[in-house]
């Protein structure tokens, strides 16, 4: 034998043991990613063991035809929109509505879910494993906050757009502050910061958003002179803004009777109504909203009529002081319990929106009288809300230190 056979017989050897280890480490380094795979759930269901079908409801189409199509009969069918009648119509799913068919994984393909997506939020959910069951549900939201900034150039809107985010923003802030900045008069220079929520669903990213929640903080610069707003909650109904010094940002009168909304109609001397085409005086301003819209007392007050007439619809007017009267005109209905001599609280909803009397749309007509006389609310020099209570004081503070450090956080 060759003096080097001994040697490469060797070196062969430990090639071969390093190529096996580095074969083992390798095997274990795939088995270490392998992914686990929980539970699959749609709608709080266990999935695993069904076929998911998505889709739109189309033009035309109905509720019965797409049981019928996924094997469910048409006695089946019938039960199920008696037993439904309370919770939802079936008769009246709306085109574009999302909708999911949940069947069994066989020849059959048999339907034992349906949900009917109603908005991003909630849903109705036919069970159809045990006989029937109807029930609603509402998807888990999620809320991230976010901290925006910008820079008047032109209008607030403006601003917001170009930073790419909600335009609710801005009619948030212009909410806020409705009581301390003229909108009108805000110029070049003048800067905002917001810390606000934004909501989603399912997931956070941009297809599952649904909308901005409530703002949180903000600082508002007009003038060279810094506004501040914190939102706090002390009353069971709703949450207010206070500034640094704990004084709230509204006055004693709410801005407005709704929560959401857009002004259709401003307080005027001369408009044309645009039902009857006469000119005349508007002495009142028109919120416009859905239907059934929450309308809340805009102060404390007694109800001095609760009532209806051919031109006002159903309306409610509240006598707050010696001083001050408002009334809420076109509601679809007086809210039970509303009645000439209650006493109603700031925010108390004391109806909902409609179009009865002479109304064109959905909206409330909000009428202010100061000294029984009509008047525009948002040119009224009006008295301050009252300042956070001395029980909640410390408890504000502390919160609106947090905030403020957010606030002071650069971009």
């Amino acid at each position: 034998m060759k003096k080097w056979t001994g040697p490469v017989l060797i070196l062969i050897a430990l090639v071969f043991i390093l190529s096996n280890l580095n074969n083992k480490k390798n095997h274990a380094s795939k088995e270490d990613k392998l992914e686990v795979v929980g539970p699959k759930y749609e709608y709080g269901i266990l999935v695993d063991s069904f076929n998911v079908t998505k889709a739109f409801i189309k033009q035309g189409q109905t509720f019965g035809e797409i049981l019928y199509q996924n094997h469910i009969d048409h006695p089946q069918i019938d039960q199920i929109v008696k037993k439904s009648k309370e919770i939802f119509d079936f008769r009246r799913l709306q085109v574009d509505k999302e909708y999911t068919v949940i069947c069994t994984k066989d020849s059959i393909e048999k339907a034992c879910y349906f949900i009917y997506q109603e908005n991003p939020i909630s849903y109705i959910v036919v069970d159809l494993k045990n006989g029937v069951d109807v029930y609603r549900g509402e998807k888990e939201i999620i809320t991230k906050v976010m901290l925006s900034s910008g820079e008047i150039s032109y209008s607030l809107s403006e601003s917001v757009v170009k930073l790419g985010i909600s335009e609710k923003v801005s009619i948030k802030l212009s909410e806020i502050y409705a009581w301390t900045i003229d909108f009108f008069k805000i110029q070049k220079g003048d800067a905002f910061k917001v810390y606000y929520e934004n909501n989603y669903v399912d997931s956070v990213c941009s297809e599952n958003y649904i909308g901005i929640g409530r703002v949180l903080a903000a600082e508002f610069t007009h003038n060279n002179q810094n506004f501040y707003a914190f939102y706090y909650k002390e009353n069971n109904n709703y949450g207010e803004y206070f500034d640094e010094k704990g004084m709230t940002l509204r006055k004693a009168f709410l801005k407005a009777p709704l929560d959401f909304y857009r002004i259709s109609s401003k307080f005027s001397r001369n408009r044309k109504h645009p039902v009857t085409g006469q000119w005349k005086g508007h002495f009142g301003t028109d919120y416009a909203a859905p239907k059934g819209t929450p309308i809340m007392t805009t102060a404390n007050g007694t109800v001095v009529s609760a009532s209806y007439t051919k031109n006002n619809g159903n309306f409610v007017k509240v006598r707050h002081n010696g001083t001050y009267t408002t009334q809420y005109l076109h509601m679809s209905k007086i809210k039970p319990g509303i009645r000439k001599g209650a006493f109603v609280k700031q925010g108390e909803i004391i109806g909902y929106v409609g179009s009865t009397g002479l109304a064109t749309g959905p909206h409330v007509c909000y009428r202010f009288w100061k000294n029984g006389k009509q008047v525009d609310p948002y040119k009224q020099k009006l008295p301050p809300g009252d300042p956070i209570k001395n029980e909640n004081k410390e408890n504000y503070l502390t919160i609106k230190d947090s905030l403020l450090e957010i606030l002071m956080i650069k971009k």
